[in-house]
């Protein structure tokens, strides 16, 4: 009987995890509007300008799915120690993101951002990202192409 009692157990921890997974929403919701795309994009400009890898992974579900340049990305987790290092090694980061497109559930994003790295270089990178939201407008998949200019530090545009 006691294996009966810790299943219930487990089922009542999976089935409250399920509910407050269900209930966790990022506003504004899909369909999108271009008001609302605008928002989001906006959102997650200021999210990513916090260098905070925990605030950023809240806008994704728990099973997220990236492609960032080569690098696959599974889950907040995963996110959250990707964006660790990410800032780690990008220093004095600073990020645009600019409505290109959107539909229903996805938003296509273009973007820069600046940073340096270790060793002094500054950069100015350049890419797309396309994202899929989730009905309660968290996104579950991200997928970003991305390119890296070399620049001087005069020629730094995002300050």
């Amino acid at each position: 009987m006691i294996w009966v009692g810790a299943a219930r157990s487990a089922l009542a921890h999976i089935i409250q995890e399920t509910d407050s997974m269900k209930k966790e929403k990022k506003y504004p919701l899909p369909p999108f509007t271009l008001e609302t795309a605008k928002i989001k994009v906006q959102m997650a400009e200021d999210a990513w300008n916090s260098k905070d890898p925990i605030t950023v992974s809240k806008a994704y579900t728990e099973d997220t799915e990236w492609r960032n340049r080569s690098q696959f990305v599974n889950g907040r987790k995963e996110v959250v120690d990707f964006l660790s290092g990410k800032w780690k090694t990008e220093l004095h980061y600073k990020l645009r993101k600019y409505l290109w497109a959107f539909s229903d559930n996805r938003i296509a994003v273009r973007f820069e951002y600046e940073y340096q790295n270790q060793e002094g270089q500054w950069f100015r990178a350049y890419g797309n990202e396309n994202w899929e939201f989730n009905e309660n407008g968290l996104i579950q998949k991200r997928y970003a192409s991305i390119n890296d200019l070399p620049i001087l530090e005069e020629e730094r545009k995002l300050i």
